[in-house]
């Protein structure tokens, strides 16, 4: 399965320090090799990992594709995002 990157989600994990990049890389690994578990709520077409107890990859797959849409560092930045789906 190929991984693509869309902008925001690049420059988000370019901020990150590099032991919580490391940590989304090996998430991003297992996301290759097994199918996605939990899709969100409310209707939103995208699936999303948890990293750590605060990290959250949001991502959607199409085909043989997975765009990597979002990388949060921490849950204020995903809760932001994500109410505004609401």
């Amino acid at each position: 399965m190929e991984l693509i990157f869309l902008d925001s989600a690049k420059k988000e994990l370019e901020s990150m320090p590099q032991d919580l990049k490391n940590v989304f890389f090996k998430h991003l690994e297992k996301i290759q090799c097994m199918p996605p578990q939990r899709c969100m709520k409310h209707g939103i077409p995208y699936h999303v990992e948890n990293v750590t107890k605060q990290a959250r990859l949001i991502y959607h797959l199409k085909e043989d594709k997975t765009y990597i849409l979002h990388c949060f560092k921490n849950h204020k930045e995903y809760e932001r995002w994500y109410k505004s789906y609401k």
